[in-house]
């Protein structure tokens, strides 16, 4: 990891200060993971990761002069979320946090999550974990130091702006959050960052996860070709064609997108249908396609894609999301694949995914626990995270290394 950090005592307080060593910061109180029980699994690793980046800085400063707390054998804080037998519940939280700096990591898309009500066996609704995570806010109200939310999928995303007599989810979302003392809220790759205007003065990061997807891609499908006579980056459809414009621009290829052709007189599950996929762009007879979106619900928009371009003479079909959710199973998937109408999936594991999912040959996760405990690392002393947050430099790096 980049050592980018210094330490100063002054007035027995010690000071950081920013990548550019000019503004000195106090420390903020120790660290306090809290996990709520859809992202076990990933704050487990991410406290693995921050535990590795804390005793780097025993390179800079001994353990006996840093402050209580800084440095522990875990940053984990014991969370029990109760459930009665008629189904509600309460957060208690069995340690102290008076005076930590909190970071609440929920996932609310784990649908392995159960719990019993009346007698029957419930699987967790994004409901349910939105519930829970509001329940531990109130627990640490007035002891923690700091409250930070985690939520890598923003939770009710896709209801983000309103058309007609409907609900505005995401934003009241945001709103009441931050009025129950939040501080910062973080999420990935959001399906429309606007929603934050909803709270014009809190503390809300959208960050990409396109680093980790490009370290991924390069690693598993080692004889890529980053030419614009081998590649083209493709957009599933116009609302996708901002985070694709990044890649094509980044990687030096050329770009298409497709537009979806809907009947506006029918509404089926909520929304209108799609009579068909219109391609725009050059040909992509003999490249690879990388084709880029925020996320896979059902996948059949994507297999659609792929099988469009496929019959245009594309070479290997890629997809890249950040998230990975494959609602309608994974059969139409592993079909896909069999036909070769796709060569590979990437998605990160900033969700949860079923067993079932990793075991597949056609599929890789990009694993994103490193990076969230740098983002706290750096977060708990105020430090800049610019040069987290811009994936830019990490991805010519990544280019170069490549190259060379």
């Amino acid at each position: 990891m980049e050592k980018n950090f210094s330490f100063e005592k002054k007035d027995k307080t010690y000071y950081t200060y920013d990548q550019y060593g000019t503004n000195p910061m106090p420390a903020f109180g120790p660290v306090g993971i809290l996990a709520l029980p859809g992202a076990v699994d990933f704050s487990e690793k991410v406290n693995h990761y921050l535990l590795e980046r804390r005793r780097e800085y025993l390179d800079v400063i001994a353990e006996e002069d840093m402050d209580p707390g800084f440095l522990r054998d875990d940053y984990r804080i014991p969370l029990n979320l109760v459930r009665f037998s008629s189904g509600e519940g309460k957060a208690i939280i069995e340690s102290t946090v008076r005076g930590h700096d909190l970071y609440l990591i929920c996932d609310p898309l784990n649908y392995s999550c159960t719990y019993k009500m009346f007698g029957f066996e419930n699987r967790m609704s994004p409901d349910d974990h939105y519930q829970d995570l509001k329940r531990v806010i109130l627990a640490a109200s007035g002891k923690g130091l700091r409250i930070n939310v985690i939520m890598p999928f923003l939770y009710e995303s896709r209801q983000h702006r309103r058309s007609g007599r409907e609900s505005l989810d995401c934003a009241y979302m945001l709103e009441e959050i931050f009025k129950l003392g939040v501080s910062n809220f973080l999420t990935f790759d959001a399906h429309d960052e606007r929603v934050s205007n909803s709270i014009p003065v809190g503390g809300f990061e959208n960050i990409p996860t396109s680093y980790q997807i490009m370290k991924s891609l390069v690693k598993v499908i080692p004889d890529l070709e980053f030419s614009p006579d081998k590649m083209m980056v493709v957009s599933p459809d116009e609302g996708g064609i901002k985070r694709a414009m990044f890649y094509a621009s980044i990687l030096g290829l050329p770009l298409g997108t497709f537009y979806k052709r809907r009947d506006y007189s029918v509404i089926k599950d909520g929304r209108n249908p799609i009579i068909a996929h219109e391609f725009l762009g050059d040909s992509v007879e003999g490249l690879d396609v990388l084709i880029v979106d925020d996320m896979i619900s059902s996948g059949d928009s994507m297999l659609d894609l792929s099988k469009i371009l496929r019959e245009r003479g594309a070479r290997r079909i890629f997809c890249a999301t950040s998230f990975g959710l494959f609602t309608s199973g994974l059969e139409r998937f592993q079909e896909a694949y069999d036909k070769g109408l796709i060569n590979h999936v990437f998605c990160t594991n900033l969700t949860y995914h079923a067993p079932e999912l990793l075991a597949c040959p056609w599929y890789t996760d990009a694993d994103m626990s490193k990076f969230v405990a740098l983002l706290i690392d750096a977060m708990n002393h105020n430090a800049s995270m610019t040069t987290l947050l811009d994936p830019t430099d990490k991805i010519n790096q990544l280019l170069n290394r490549i190259q060379n």
